[in-house]
């Protein structure tokens, strides 16, 4: 069940609901079902937390992680 975020027409309480397909919520303040879905937006962050540097994985010779792909490492 996807989940939606509404706000009421009759008391403006905004909230999200579980909906399965085809049915109305009725809002939880005043149990109006006169409601607006609204857009749903993600949430982000200013800045992403420090971490350290990810490492490339290893080839499939094991020993490097060259971007190229397998061969292209001139070091074997």
């Amino acid at each position: 069940m996807p989940i939606f975020e509404y706000t009421c027409d009759a008391c403006h309480h905004d909230f999200e609901a579980l909906v399965r397909a085809g049915r109305t919520p009725d809002c939880p303040n005043c149990q109006s079902t006169q409601l607006t879905k609204l857009l749903s937006v993600f949430a982000t962050t200013a800045a992403a937390p420090e971490r350290a540097p990810a490492r490339p994985m290893a080839g499939p010779c094991g020993q490097c992680g060259h971007p190229d792909g397998p061969g292209s490492c001139t070091l074997h």
